[in-house]
């Protein structure tokens, strides 16, 4: 395994939709998520990951040491029995299996951090972020949860958004009994006409080297990750998105030289004062406000 990294990080990332849908609500019909007092826009973290997982899983293919934890028709605990099989556990029958984990634990003391070891080092998204793996929980197995060195919080819109619903036709009718009656069928979807969402970030050191083994070559795939997460997964429902900036943080020690927020208030984006309707990334400014930051703390915009 590569050496976990060294040095503290945060990072924002703002990113914009233009006549999409970034992440729609479940419980409202699928509409974007707004804030309801405020009128901003919402991007959840499991959002993002899951484009970051997309991202990982298209450019590595399976390679080892990236497979992806938490991804589409493959179950948890499938995953799971290949750390149970590098221990010699064979069972697929769930209680089996549970009770052999069970003796494991009992005979080699080390089993967890073994078990544990083997998923993070197979697992891109779970050295990243962390996971909660039952098939271990239910064993009792303390590396059953996972915290992950990197953490992502929700995104929100600089500015309030209008969630537009827009009507569509299609001239392809879906049962024969319909197409007797009518040449054409109504249909709708839910649109943010313009959006920039900021999100922030938190990349800890100290739990890479304690935990999962989160390395600088992990690092530096996370920064590629980010910056593409859209660029392979547009869709008629998205619309047009993409990441406009991505600037990070580097602090000069693992458990870091000052407060998060410290850093995140350094970086200020408001929209230009001729603007009243903001409809591209160019009606707003980003500015990161160096004097504000530490000379201990270095600063990067990647994009």
């Amino acid at each position: 395994m590569a050496e976990a990294i060294k040095n503290r990080y945060e990072f924002v990332a703002l990113f914009d939709v233009e006549n999409g849908n970034p992440n729609g609500d479940p419980d409202a019909g699928n509409m974007p998520r707004i804030d309801p007092e405020s009128g901003l826009g919402l991007v959840t973290d499991v959002c993002l990951k899951r484009k970051i997982r997309n991202y990982i899983d298209l450019v590595k293919e399976g390679e080892p040491g990236y497979q992806i934890y938490i991804r589409e028709d493959v179950p948890l605990n499938r995953s799971d029995r290949t750390a149970c099989e590098s221990m010699g556990i064979t069972e697929t029958d769930e209680k089996k299996v549970t009770e052999e984990l069970k003796k494991l634990k009992k005979n080699d003391p080390d089993a967890d951090v073994k078990i544990r070891d083997y998923m993070c080092s197979n697992f891109f998204d779970i050295r990243t972020f962390g996971a909660v793996m039952t098939t271990f929980v239910k064993a009792a197995l303390n590396c059953g949860q996972v915290r992950g060195p990197v953490q992502l919080g929700f995104a929100r819109s600089i500015d309030p958004i209008i969630s537009q619903e827009v009507a569509i036709t299609r001239v392809a009718i879906t049962t024969e009994k319909d197409a007797e009656s009518k040449s054409t069928e109504m249909g709708r979807k839910n649109i943010v006409p313009y959006g920039l969402y900021r999100v922030e970030g938190y990349v800890s050191a100290n739990l890479a080297r304690k935990v999962t083994g989160f390395s600088e070559e992990d690092l530096e795939l996370l920064w590629e990750a980010i910056i593409n997460m859209f660029e392979h997964d547009h869709s008629a429902a998205r619309g047009k998105m993409a990441v406009r900036e991505l600037i990070v943080f580097k602090h000069s020690k693992e458990l870091g030289d000052c407060p998060a927020y410290k850093l995140f208030d350094a970086v200020e984006v408001k929209c230009k004062e001729d603007v009243v309707y903001p409809r591209k990334y160019q009606d707003y400014t980003v500015c990161v406000h160096t004097e504000n930051i530490p000379e201990t703390v270095s600063v990067k915009r990647m994009i």
